[in-house]
């Protein structure tokens, strides 16, 4: 089978060769983008004179002819034509005979495949945009539900003051309200153009780039040529936008194995994102969020391979490039999954409040307040800090808590003591204490609520802005 590039060739490429560096098995998935990106730059020969009319027409009919056929499944993509751009060269060479040759007037394979990624990566972005908008508001819409509902704080997994699972929630949707930001900002490092750049230093062809930038909807075209088709930046900034997405959809994953195991039991996952064991029956494995966890670590790898395989490449292209593709593809693959899932595991998730309320009762995590009681009685911090510990301690040792100490007990640690106590150490008291901007009091929680579903109106309206543009 002769190549589309074999006039300087004497003999066929070994076979071994073929499949070994042939691309086409994965990079068919930019066929719809190297299709919008064919248009776009034929439509340029046209405008720009290079190409006669008849010939433009006859091009862009072909084009859409072979989209018809990858959008039906019925193109036979082959290791001999490599990868997507000769597929679908071949193929309309095949339906339309020689003119279909004149495609590649003015670019090469290198500005090509850029560009596919290119428009690739500006659609996921966008997508993944929207995916975070419906994880915040499943959040956003189980804090609303538990405003009301105290739940032990921890710092090395240790119960360290009482808050609002609201405001736990609400930390996760501040997290992804970082990573929804981070893909926006992501977007004018995407929304470039390299097409016209050719193999590295540009093409003799009187041609428009900036026309082609306008049809596909680029906001920018690359300066220089050499940085077009060499820049995979763009690849690595998603890369690791993902791996925090995933870093912190792993956190969450932690706590939601923690909270439904019996030894919590702060929440029920539903049954559609669990499963069941082969041999033990009362058996309801949190799946989904056990392997969300673990699938962070081959999102985490695509971002290290990919920077392994750039760090030592001259300019401009050369074939490790190639490698730029399947972690990629893996990497939107398995994010993309995560949060479908994520969303509605989340929406479903049923709160147990009688179990987060009776764990409240029984720590010591209210002991904090002890100690900031007795410095408004005037006793220096550290002397209270003393007293406190020495207070839990006697708890400890007595098998009780500080709500079960009579005012006599309290007092045999220090005569600042007053029944005042009692009400200092409520739940309920303690976490409204906590009256400062981005603290857990039920004020200052239901504020940051409204303030985050403000935020999300205004990620839904930049969302369908770019929806529109990408129609």
């Amino acid at each position: 089978m002769s190549k589309l590039w074999g006039g300087r060739f004497t003999k066929q490429t070994d076979q071994l060769v073929e499949e070994y560096t042939a691309s086409i098995t994965f990079d068919k998935e930019l066929a719809e983008e190297d299709i919008q990106g064919s248009l776009a730059h034929v439509t340029m020969l046209g405008k720009c004179g290079i190409l006669p009319a008849e010939d433009v027409e006859k091009i862009k009919d072909g084009l859409l002819q072979v989209q018809g056929m990858i959008r039906r499944g019925e193109l036979e993509y082959t290791i001999q034509n490599e990868d997507i751009h000769m597929n679908i060269e071949k193929t309309l060479i095949d339906l339309i005979g020689p003119v279909g040759g004149k495609l590649h007037t003015g670019r090469s394979r290198n500005d090509q495949v850029a560009t596919d990624m290119h428009l690739y990566l500006r659609k996921r972005v966008v997508e993944f945009v929207g995916h975070l908008i419906k994880l915040q508001e499943a959040l956003i819409d189980q804090a609303k539900n538990n405003i009301d509902t105290i739940v032990p704080g921890y710092t090395h997994l240790q119960r360290a003051q009482p808050i609002l699972f609201a405001h736990h929630l609400m930390a996760y949707v501040s997290m992804f309200q970082r990573d929804l930001e981070r893909l926006q900002d992501s977007y004018k490092r995407v929304d470039i153009l390299p097409l016209g750049a050719g193999a590295l230093a540009g093409t003799t062809f009187p041609i428009d780039r900036h026309f082609v930038a306008e049809q596909l909807g680029f906001g920018r075209v690359y300066e220089n040529s050499l940085d077009a088709v060499s820049d995979r930046d763009f690849i690595l900034e998603f890369l690791s936008n993902a791996s925090m997405i995933m870093m912190h959809l792993s956190r969450f994953s932690e706590e939601m194995v923690l909270w439904s195991s019996t030894e919590f039991a702060f929440v029920e996952l539903d049954d559609a994102f669990c499963t069941g064991s082969s041999i033990m029956p009362q058996k309801k494995n949190p799946d989904v969020a056990e392997l969300v966890r673990g699938k962070t670590g081959r999102v985490y790898g695509n971002l290290f391979g990919l920077m392994t395989v750039l760090k030592s490449l001259p300019l401009a292209y050369n074939k490790d490039m190639q490698e730029d593709k399947e972690g990629m593809f893996d990497t939107v693959r398995t994010l993309q999954g995560a949060l479908q899932l994520f969303a509605p595991m989340v929406a479903t998730m049923k709160v147990n409040t009688d179990r987060m309320r009776q764990a409240v009762n029984q720590d010591f995590s209210n002991a904090t307040d002890i100690a900031d009681y007795l410095v408004n009685k005037g006793l220096p911090f550290r002397q209270a800090h003393e007293v406190i510990g020495k207070t839990v301690l006697y708890c400890i040792q007595n098998q009780k808590y500080l709500l079960d100490m009579s005012i006599e007990e309290f007092k045999t640690f220090s005569e600042l003591f007053e029944s005042d106590i009692y009400q200092v150490l409520q739940p309920e008291q303690v976490v409204n204490a906590r009256n400062v901007f981005g603290g857990t009091a039920s004020n200052q929680v239901t504020e940051a609520i409204a303030r985050a579903e403000q935020v999300l109106v205004q990620s839904n309206e930049w969302l369908r802005a770019f929806l529109e543009k990408s129609k």
